[in-house]
């Protein structure tokens, strides 16, 4: 099975990441900070570290959730927990 298209996870990892975030996605930048421009807290990191298992099926091991600070990293993260390459 072939790794489905960056954009396409993009947008979905954005509406998810707002949606824990309760902001617009719109506000979600590829590179927006999520502490730091969007208050977000651990139990937020936490909670979108799940839904990104949940919905990819993969798992993330729990050391990985310092580097997911941004948009780009979540994808980042996330495609090499999965086994896709660019």
């Amino acid at each position: 099975m072939s790794a489905p298209s960056r954009e396409s996870v993009l947008e979905e990892l954005r509406e998810m990441i707002a949606e824990v975030l309760e902001v617009e996605p719109e506000e979600i930048t590829d590179t927006s900070k999520f502490v730091e421009e969007h208050d977000a807290d651990s139990l937020r990191a936490i909670e979108i570290l799940a839904r990104v298992e949940k919905k990819y099926k993969v798992e993330v091991p729990q050391e990985k959730l310092a580097e997911m600070h941004d948009l780009t990293a979540v994808y980042d993260t996330l495609a090499e927990c999965a086994g896709w390459t660019d």
